[in-house]
């Protein structure tokens, strides 16, 4: 796949002082790791590996993955080899994250198991669950497609990753459109691009379960039904991985749920979500690539003819986000489409900002950003819509 045309910065870096790289590996992973203790019944032997891990990320070397029966060991003894036997704090942000979700499968036994155990399906079910109201609610009014992508786009800060260090089981959701927290906002340009558009291929690479999801698939039962698209691909995670991001059977339980709702108009979504599977207008796939730390730069020559396929595609959420960029160290004036030019086709990145790094922005609009709020690339206050067109015939 061909790279970004500009020259690529370093990768953020887990050793790098006061940065929210180095506090989530500091205290964020290891939240996770006694969470997940907490909510999950695990033989003692499976909890000590966790309590092993966790130790790990601190005085730990970065080491192979046991032999454990995962399909992916090969792929992940390549991605190990650059940083194989140094500090947990001393490699690149984004792959230490990978790489601490896939330890989690090799430490609770995933594949190993007859049928694998999710071990974040607690707190995913959970997450659902405590947002079925503002569900119906959404439901109950009348969304034009703009309120429909402000939905995808503040129901990305519903990630339940970011637990508080020291909080409460559930993380908190704020449903806030305003209009001035948005950064970059293309949504009229997507919009022309919809007018556009006839019973096409639209693609959604997916982030979150609950609340995000159930956003997501809202906006997918729209252009379904004004026939924008004739069929929409959902790309989940091959497995587990960030304690909320989506599976296929996360996206199978949320339709379950629905079907099982007192609110008809929960039960009717259900519904038509069921009949677009059994059709074929709504396909669910996975892949291993969206759980590895590689750059979107980076994916199989298979995956992209896949991607090329679509008209359309909506990208979803920080981590993806992350990935489109390399997760480097992007100047945040730096021009959003010149970087991810190489994607192979047009699509849309609406993200929550829930990390340090952002382009596609205005210097002043920085300044005034950073006089306001300190922690505003960091705390899910501020979102962007953007969208690239990908001319085909021109790369």
């Amino acid at each position: 796949m061909k790279q970004s045309p500009l020259p690529l910065p370093p990768p953020i870096l887990c050793s790098e002082e006061n940065s929210f790289a180095r506090y989530t590996i500091a205290n964020r992973l290891p939240a996770i790791l006694k969470k997940i203790i907490k909510n999950n019944h695990f033989s003692p032997r499976i909890n000590e590996n966790l309590e092993r891990l966790q130790g790990e990320i601190f005085t730990g070397k970065i080491r192979g993955i046991a032999s454990d029966g995962g399909a992916d060991l090969e792929d992940w003894e390549n991605y190990i080899q650059p940083f194989k036997n140094k500090s947990w704090f001393d490699v690149p942000f984004y792959f230490i994250e990978a790489y601490f979700y896939r330890r989690i499968l090799e430490a609770t036994e995933y594949f190993q198991n007859g049928e694998a155990i999710d071990p974040f399906t607690i707190s995913k079910q959970e997450g659902l669950r405590s947002h079925l109201d503002s569900i119906r609610n959404i439901l109950q009014s009348s969304q034009k497609l703009t309120g429909l992508f402000h939905g995808v786009l503040w129901g990305n800060r519903a990630d339940l990753s970011l637990w508080k260090v020291g909080g409460s089981d559930r993380d908190s959701f704020d449903f806030d459109p305003q209009q001035d927290n948005i950064l970059v906002d293309d949504t009229t340009k997507i919009l022309e691009r919809l007018a556009k558009m006839q019973r096409e291929r639209i693609d959604f690479i997916i982030d979150n379960a609950g609340f995000e999801l159930t956003c997501d698939l809202l906006l997918c039962d729209r252009l379904l039904q004004e026939e924008i698209a004739e069929t929409i691909v959902l790309h989940l995670k091959a497995d587990p991985i960030f304690v909320s991001d989506a599976t296929i059977a996360d996206v199978n339980y949320t339709i379950h749920i629905f079907a099982e709702d007192e609110f008809e108009e929960m039960r009717s979504l259900s519904a038509r979500l069921q009949n677009y599977l059994a059709s074929g207008a709504l396909v669910l796939q996975s892949d291993r690539f969206w759980n590895s730390p590689l750059a979107f730069w980076e994916m199989s020559d298979r995956l992209t003819k896949e991607l090329e396929k679509a008209s359309l595609v909506f990208i979803k959420g920080d981590a993806n986000y992350r990935r489109l960029l390399g997760d480097r160290h992007w100047d945040c004036t730096d021009s959003f489409s010149q970087i991810t030019h190489y994607f192979p086709a047009s699509f849309v990145a609406l993200r929550t900002l829930k990390s340090e790094i952002v382009v596609g922005l205005q210097s002043a609009k920085i300044d005034r950003l950073d006089r306001q709020n300190p922690q505003w690339k960091i705390d899910g206050s501020r979102g962007v819509i953007q969208f690239v067109e990908i001319n085909r015939n021109s790369t």
